[in-house]
């Protein structure tokens, strides 16, 4: 006589081989395959369609025009490095761009990476202190880093030693954190002089990137926006989202313009 065990595990074979009548508890198998290949669409291609929605926009963002070329700032002079307020091109796209570093909002880090935004990070060592592990991390989501000095002094009229000392001293603690030396530096206050162009490029600065506040005026094509002094950075950058669309703009990355 067989035992009993056998006798329920051959009854439950049975039941799924000849009637179907155990389902499954995979949840890909219960969607089926054609609902399991948009799944596996949406996770290969980009956020779900509810993602935009989760952080409060109407619509996904869309996507950046590639450009056939990056713009060429106007050089200042020989040995100078170039002074960019805007980027000059006419497709519909701003760039977003936060300075000095003090914000360590994990949210932030999850808008980033579920609506793959191009941001420019401008750190400035004295105020992001013990936080480079928030800027690692955004780093991984897709941000990029630039240069703000490394105390956020005022540049302009200081001598070239201790601007060089400034921009050069961020740039070698930039490479130590991240392995990298950035293209970009937006002075403090956004003030600067000759001896800031000189120094800056000395210190291997492809351009001096200044921009506007965000909250002046409709946007224009290559608008840098800047001036983020909301409290919470992720909502006032979903603010400025929705803004944006509504105007007709998207948002890219800026070292892929410049």
């Amino acid at each position: 006589m067989r035992s009993r065990p056998y006798g329920l595990a051959a009854g439950l074979l049975a039941c799924v081989l000849l009637s179907g009548c155990a389902q499954s508890v995979d949840p890909i198998e219960r969607l089926g395959m054609k609902a399991a290949h948009e799944v596996s669409k949406a996770r290969s291609h980009g956020p779900t369609l509810g993602t935009y929605r989760h952080w409060g926009l109407s619509a996904p963002l869309a996507a950046a025009p590639k450009p056939s070329a990056r713009a060429t700032a106007r050089t200042a002079g020989p040995g100078l490095a170039p002074v960019v307020d805007r980027v000059p091109t006419r497709d519909k796209v701003v760039f977003l761009t936060y300075d000095d570093g003090a914000e360590r909002d994990p949210g932030f880090v999850d808008m980033v990476r579920e609506l793959r935004l191009p941001v420019s990070m401008f750190l400035t060592d004295s105020v992001v202190g013990p936080g480079y592990g928030h800027f690692a991390r955004l780093r991984a989501v897709g941000a990029t880093v630039q240069n703000h000095t490394l105390d956020h002094s005022a540049l302009r009229g200081l001598p070239y030693a201790g601007q060089r000392a400034e921009i050069c001293g961020q740039q070698d603690k930039l490479r130590q954190r991240f392995g990298i030396r950035p293209r970009f530096l937006r002075p403090p206050y956004g003030t600067y002089d000759a001896t800031t162009l000189r120094a800056a490029a000395d210190c291997g600065i492809a351009a001096v990137v200044r921009g506007r506040d965000a909250g002046e005026g409709p946007l224009r094509p290559g608008d840098i926006l800047t001036g983020f002094d909301d409290p919470n950075l992720t909502e006032a950058t979903i603010g400025l989202l929705r803004r944006i669309q509504a105007e007709g703009f998207t948002p890219a990355r800026l070292e892929d313009y410049l």
